[in-house]
């Protein structure tokens, strides 16, 4: 089972097979804010931790009616259209 007690100021190194079957553990101390390496044969592979204080919240419908599609868009032209059609 995961440590719980680890400083926060260096991430601990954890087998990927052991961060998946405990998930939800580590990601809990993410929330408190640990850091960890995660190791595949003796090889970091990624490091998890909480998100940089900059990080943007996406923020849904913010681009709503700022989007639009060309008249066209689902047109193919003829050559298109054939050459799809033949398989070429």
């Amino acid at each position: 089972m995961p440590e719980t007690r680890q400083p926060k100021s260096s991430p601990r190194r954890v087998g990927v097979q052991e961060f998946a079957t405990n998930l939800t553990s580590f990601l809990k101390q993410v929330e408190e804010g640990h850091r960890f390496v995660l190791m595949e044969h003796h090889r970091a592979v990624a490091e998890i931790g909480p998100p940089s204080a900059d990080a943007e919240v996406r923020k849904p419908g913010a681009l709503r009616g700022k989007i639009r599609t060309s008249h066209d868009f689902d047109f193919l032209p003829a050559d298109v259209l054939k050459a799809v059609d033949d398989g070429e």
